[in-house]
C-alpha cells in the first residue's frame, strides 16, 4: 500500500489536518483501519486523531482517491465529527480503552 499525497491543508479553525491523496494498493482496497495507521504513521500522529472520510475505489485500476483529516486531540474529533463518520473509524475494540471511550462517554 502506497499513499501520494495530493493536497495538504491545515484548518486551524476546526483543529485539524486535511489531507487529499491517491492510494495505490495490491489486490484488494484497504480497509479504514489499515489506512489510518498508514497515515498516522507518516504523519506522526496518533491512529485515535485520524479520521478517514472516504475511500473512492477507481473502477478497474488498483488505485482509490482517499480524503482523510487529523485532529489535534481525541476530544476536538469527538466534537467537531459526524456520528456517521466517527462509527465507521472507530472499532469496538477501541471504544473499549483509550481518551477515545472517555471522550465518548462525555
Amino acid at each position: 500500500m502506497e499513499i501520494l499525497v495530493e493536497k495538504e491543508n491545515q484548518n486551524p479553525l476546526l483543529k485539524r489536518k486535511e489531507i487529499h491523496f491517491k492510494l495505490e494498493y495490491d489486490s484488494q482496497t484497504p480497509s479504514r483501519e489499515d489506512v489510518r495507521k498508514k497515515i498516522a504513521g507518516l504523519f506522526a500522529a496518533s491512529v485515535g486523531n485520524v479520521v478517514i472520510d472516504y475511500i473512492k475505489p477507481e473502477f478497474g485500476k488498483t488505485e482509490a482517491v482517499c480524503y482523510a483529516k487529523i485532529y489535534d486531540t481525541p476530544e476536538d474529533l469527538m466534537a467537531i465529527e459526524s456520528k456517521h463518520i466517527i462509527k465507521r473509524n472507530i472499532k469496538e475494540k477501541e471504544e473499549g480503552s483509550g481518551e477515545v471511550a472517555e471522550a465518548k462517554s462525555e
